[in-house]
């Protein structure tokens, strides 16, 4: 976990005929895991009710209350059944609530030698009775892996980061805005993206001009600090050698435009033009400076791809890693579960073995090698990795998205850019599912194993049409 705290509501169950024992020791048990873990728990005290636990409406009045004053904290529920629980006061505190945050619903599993009076759970039972009474209030909620799970286990502690990352795609995505420097390139309608279904699940776009960037970056001068500062940056980012001095200047004043224009509409994520205007009219490609916003957690999408943008950083929200856009670029050989990533470059460092800062080789017969330094070349390291794409379906009114995982090998290629050959599991299912539902030629990739968080985020809560693929 990255970042502040992630602060969790906690409610604890308690049915008045089970032992009150189970209650108490669970509570404890709870807490203590949640702050070992570093997740801040928002819970009744024994002085607010009966051992801090849910047994009455009484006591969902209290919670509810209690949630109400961190609702600006609070990323996510965890329901914790020591016993049986009682279901009604557990949906009612959350209707009460107001939250609209995931809910992660465990049951503490009874023990063959303690099945008497005494100690007996139940819990196996009443989380049948809780999911159906959130079901009947409209909540939606996730569900352990097992039915019941210890919360002392290495199984739960899995569970618990998993649901965190659930929570924290769920609490970025809303409320996040994305910034569009320039008009969509004229050749790149596939990229096209409906701001007003966005806009409907949280997610803000703030555009501006390219003519507005460059007219910013014409005020700037090579001694100003703030471009001193930026230049000296991208040079330690990464290897410049052979570059010329006034590329890297530009660049510099680009950078310092962004990072005003980010700061000033509070972005979280940008979709930049490049193709061609950025290399005819200011004489440089924008990706080092896209790729360092990228390392640094501030996800940039090249040609205006505003959504998929949104992919790069619901992945970098699930695992508190850089995220990149890439093409699905080649097939690799004859392999039909292997095909190769690509894209000129932008791509975050964190994601190479070894990378270089080089001219695009694309376009620079078209504008001329001396306007097309740059680029961030170099092959991505072999691993596991997630991707994403999510996309606006105006005819429909909905927003879509596939997700899954594969590898990234040790292949080698002779070729430019940022590059690297995946290995995905029924990779010619996934590429026909692309093609039969119109889905657009980028994927953001992440270094990363969440395709299962990204995908319950954004199905189960953001209420979008998720396909998940074969995972690893």
């Amino acid at each position: 976990m990255t970042g502040k705290k992630p602060v969790l509501g906690v409610i604890i169950g308690n049915r008045g005929f089970f032992p009150d024992h189970l209650a108490d020791t669970g509570r404890q048990e709870i807490q203590r895991i949640l702050e070992a873990e570093g997740i801040t728990p928002i819970m009744l005290t024994p002085q607010d009710s009966n051992f801090g636990s849910l047994e009455t409406m009484a006591d969902a009045d209290k919670c509810a209350a209690l949630f109400k004053a961190h609702r600006e904290e609070i990323i996510g529920v965890l329901i914790s059944l020591p016993n049986f629980g009682e279901e009604r006061p557990i949906a009612a505190a959350l209707r009460l609530s107001g939250l609209d945050v995931p809910v992660l619903v465990q049951a503490t599993p009874d023990e063959p030698g303690k099945m008497t009076i005494a100690d007996r759970r139940d819990s196996f039972c009443g989380k049948m009775s809780t999911c159906s009474n959130l079901t009947q209030h409209g909540i939606p909620f996730s569900l352990t892996r097992s039915h019941t799970v210890s919360p002392s286990s290495t199984e739960f502690l899995e569970d618990l980061r998993w649901f965190v990352s659930v929570c924290q795609v769920v609490a970025g995505l809303r409320g996040a805005r994305i910034g569009c420097l320039g008009a969509r390139p004229a050749a790149f309608t596939t990229v096209r993206y409906s701001e007003k279904l966005l806009e409907q699940a949280g997610i803000s776009v703030e555009t501006m001009d390219l003519s507005e960037a460059y007219g910013r970056m014409e005020r700037l001068q090579a001694d100003d600090l703030a471009v001193q500062a930026k230049l000296a940056a991208i040079q330690g980012y990464i290897s410049a050698k052979g570059v010329p001095a006034a590329a890297l200047v530009k660049m510099a004043k680009f950078g310092v435009v962004m990072d005003q224009w980010i700061k000033e509409s509070k972005l979280v994520a940008t979709a930049i033009q490049c193709w061609t205007s950025m290399e005819e009219f200011f004489g440089v490609v924008p990706c080092t400076v896209m790729s360092m916003m990228s390392n640094s957690l501030m996800p940039s999408a090249c040609e205006t791809d505003v959504t998929g943008a949104v992919g790069m950083y619901a992945m970098q929200l699930a695992s508190g890693r850089p995220s990149a856009l890439v093409d699905w670029n080649n097939n690799y050989a004859s392999d039909p579960d292997k095909a190769v990533l690509f894209h000129c470059s932008n791509l975050p460092k964190d994601l190479f073995g070894e990378a270089k800062m080089d001219y695009q080789e694309i376009i620079a017969g078209t504008v001329g090698k001396e306007n097309t330094y740059g680029t961030v070349v170099g092959q991505l390291k072999p691993g596991d990795f997630t991707f994403c794409r999510v996309s606006t379906e105006d005819t429909y009114g909905e927003i879509r998205a596939y997700v899954g995982e594969g590898q990234f090998t040790r292949d080698r290629l002779d070729t430019f850019g940022g590059y690297g050959v995946a290995e995905i599991p029924a990779l010619q299912t996934l590429l026909r599912y692309i093609c039969e539902n119109g889905f657009e030629h980028h994927v953001a990739i992440n270094i990363s194993q969440t395709a299962s968080a990204v995908t319950e985020a954004l199905s189960k809560y953001m209420g979008w049409e998720v396909y998940l693929h074969n995972t690893l």
